[in-house]
């Protein structure tokens, strides 16, 4: 049985990125699907969440990319996070 998984072209770049930085492919897909329904979820409400720094220290946040709560914060003068496959969270 073949399965077939479709991910956006910023999924895809998250995968490489990844990938070339642990050098393991299915941990690279693993973890750029994480970050895809992380930001789903966050798109939606407030979300909780644990991440690991590049220093080793293990945050735990609340944060949002809902623009209804977050709008007053937006100046809208700045570049999308996006075009550098980033997230910036409120």
């Amino acid at each position: 049985m073949m399965q077939i998984l479709g991910v956006s072209s910023i999924t895809a770049t998250r995968v490489a990125v990844i990938g070339s930085r642990t050098g393991s492919e299915l941990f690279a897909g693993a973890k750029a699907i994480m970050i895809e329904l992380l930001k789903d979820k966050m798109s939606i409400g407030v979300t909780h969440f644990i991440f690991i720094k590049k220093n080793g220290e293990v945050p735990e946040d609340w944060g949002t990319l809902n623009r209804s709560l977050v709008a007053k914060h937006i100046n809208g003068r700045g570049e999308s996070r996006e075009i550098y496959a980033t997230s910036a969270f409120f």
